[in-house]
């Protein structure tokens, strides 16, 4: 049987490719709603990070997770982030 190719992305904090399963995205709605989708699978335009406090933080910083999913982000979005960092 053949082997599947694994997918991968970019973290918008660290700028690293690795396996989108180990990433949390985040989705921009088509009604501009920002979240966090678990399941991989929400429609929009997403944008992934690494799940650590660090990378999340680079992201908040230099505004990359805004300018990947062309809008602003409130801090409710950055807080449900390290929140599910926390439970993760």
């Amino acid at each position: 049987m053949k082997e599947r190719k694994v997918p991968q992305r970019k973290c918008v904090g660290c700028e690293m490719m690795k396996d989108k399963k180990d990433l949390i995205r985040v989705v921009r709605t088509p009604a501009g709603e920002i979240n966090l989708d678990l399941t991989g699978k929400k429609p929009g335009r997403g944008a992934y990070v690494c799940p650590s406090a660090d990378c999340i933080s680079k992201a908040v910083k230099g505004k990359k997770l805004e300018r990947a999913l062309e809008k602003p982000i409130s801090e409710e979005v950055y807080q449900k982030l390290l929140a599910e960092l926390a439970h993760g």
